[in-house]
């Protein structure tokens, strides 16, 4: 199995969950890692899974606008937040605009976002599945989200949670892909 972990990230723990996902699907092939905005068509081709993640930002998938507050917020005197090294990138929404079609390829989604109930955080992974639907992919797995804590760091025990939910998804892929 090739698998392909595609992400946006603002403050590094989406990355740090992209980082743990293909740890998982490693276990069972081969697994890369890219940020969007080096996910090229060539690189999606040569996947059998590729996995899509993204934070979300205002119930949903980054946008231009969340992306421009991400980085005032950063740079506000005495701010704590650090901008990932990818964040001024090509962000997920543009990515899709210009991914090409494909035939059948299976995928799965993943987000990060704040520890609530989704109905008042959101989740980005839900336009991402629909991305990856209207693109061609076939869902391998239902999205998952990893959650952070209101100081913007991940929730202890979620890098762990993504290997081990990474884990399950190539296992599932090996049965159906």
């Amino acid at each position: 199995m090739r698998a392909l972990v595609i992400y946006e990230s603002m403050y590094g723990n989406t990355h740090t969950v992209a980082e743990h996902v293909a740890t998982g699907l490693g276990s069972l092939g081969e697994a890369r890692m890219v940020p969007v905005q080096d996910a090229t068509d060539e690189l999606v081709q040569w996947a059998d899974v590729v996995v899509v993640g993204g934070p979300t930002h205002v119930h949903g998938m980054v946008s231009a606008t969340s992306r421009k507050a991400a980085f005032e917020a950063a740079a506000k005197p005495g701010s704590e937040l650090l901008m990932d090294p990818d964040a001024e990138g090509t962000g997920l929404r543009e990515w899709f605009e210009t991914l090409r079609k494909v035939s059948g390829k299976s995928a799965v989604a993943f987000d990060t976002r704040v520890d609530m109930a989704p109905v008042l955080t959101g989740r980005a992974s839900r336009g991402i599945t629909r991305q990856l639907r209207t693109h061609g992919f076939t869902l391998v797995a239902h999205p998952e989200s990893f959650l952070v804590d209101k100081q913007n760091r991940l929730v202890a025990g979620e890098a762990d949670r993504a290997t081990t939910w990474a884990t399950r998804v190539a296992g599932v892929f090996a049965t159906v892909g």
